[in-house]
């Protein structure tokens, strides 16, 4: 009986097979080429695993002039074409698949980047970003298992710091000497760091690009504490120390510019020697040495600040030569995390909330 029942289903799927191949002719040959497209991305996708670039370009135009609404396929290739360069097909690939995908938040994203970053198209990629962040999108929660939530939040943070990177740029490029277009670009960035430091809130490249923008645009107490927050985040990085130094020696704070310009210095050193960077940061540091000896209390300030360092390091030695501890790790640290401006800067925005 049951080998019955077996047969007479066969036969009503091959009848109705045949009869919407008959009958639909158009849509089972969607299906049949759908199929057949997916089967060639998928091999595409072992061909790029493999490392067989050409054979994987090759294989996923073949699927998508089969099945073009591939979009997986299509920011694929937008990827493949970064790496040969070809910015121009990068970002066609991209709006393939933004086009059958407008919530594929990856190719917007990578979109923006090359947009802004590789053709100047900032315009482009800052409409990406917004899009991005407009996005509304399920959260999908399943207890001890999974969670798209943060992944969805990380996404908003990005883009609204790759928004501000953009913004930065148009300031630089795109302004033709117009000192208001300049400021308001500024803003711009501006404001999109600080959404994004919101979001990304342990993020060294976020807040040290916020206080970048706010050095820019002449608000350096908020500048100069932002430096100082980058610091903590991620305090062996030399911009932040370099930046901040820089802002002290304009504010006329000569021992607190001296030692973070002597942190940046120490930051890039390397084994090879004096690099440009490192050499152009020394005569940067000379040039705020010679200012503070310029001062009657120079000499003193020099020593003080010699004092300090040298009770900040715990120092081991043998044999006459400095020995590597815990504690001597311990100390480094805390001596390049340490911002000593961070209270004038603090003091100085309450101030001018004060006079407002």
């Amino acid at each position: 009986m049951r080998k019955i029942i077996s047969i007479i289903s066969f036969i009503l799927v091959v009848a109705f097979v045949c009869c919407a191949v008959f009958v639909f002719p158009d849509w089972t040959n969607r299906q049949i080429n759908k199929v057949k497209g997916m089967y060639c991305v998928y091999k595409g996708d072992k061909a790029l695993r493999k490392g067989k670039v050409q054979k994987a370009i090759d294989l996923y135009n073949k699927g998508l002039k089969l099945y073009p609404e591939h979009y997986g396929a299509w920011y694929n290739l937008g990827n493949i074409y970064i790496v040969y360069e070809d910015y121009f097909s990068a970002v066609d690939a991209y709006e393939k698949a933004i086009e059958y995908n407008p919530k594929y938040v990856m190719a917007r994203m990578n979109y923006g980047i090359v947009s802004a970053e590789k053709l100047g198209d900032f315009d482009g990629a800052i409409e990406q970003y917004k899009q991005i962040i407009s996005i509304k999108r399920w959260l999908l929660y399943i207890p001890f298992i999974y969670s798209n939530k943060l992944s969805t939040k990380v996404n908003r943070g990005r883009a609204w710091y790759n928004m501000g990177i953009a913004y930065r740029q148009k300031s630089i490029y795109q302004v033709n000497d117009d000192l208001a277009a300049q400021r308001k670009y500024l803003e711009s960035a501006i404001d999109a760091y600080k959404h994004a430091v919101k979001i990304l809130k342990k993020d060294y490249d976020a807040r040290y690009n916020l206080a970048l923008a706010q050095h820019l645009y002449g608000d350096y107490n908020e500048a100069g504490l932002n430096y100082c927050r980058a610091i903590e985040l991620a305090p062996m990085n030399y911009e932040a120390h370099y930046n901040l130094a820089i802002l002290l020696r304009h504010l006329r704070y000569y021992k607190e510019s001296l030692a973070e310009m002597q942190k940046a210095t120490s930051l890039i050193t390397t084994g090879d020697g004096m690099s440009n960077r490192q050499r152009y940061i020394f005569d940067v540091m000379n040039d705020v040495t010679r200012t503070i000896l310029a001062n009657t209390d120079g000499k003193r300030y020099i020593e003080e600040l010699d004092r300090e360092n040298e009770e900040k390091m715990p120092v081991t030695y043998v044999n006459g030569k400095i020995v590597a501890t815990a504690a001597l790790d311990k100390a480094i640290m805390k001596n390049f995390k340490t911002c000593g401006s961070k209270k004038i800067f603090l003091e100085e925005i309450e101030d001018m909330k004060d006079l407002k």
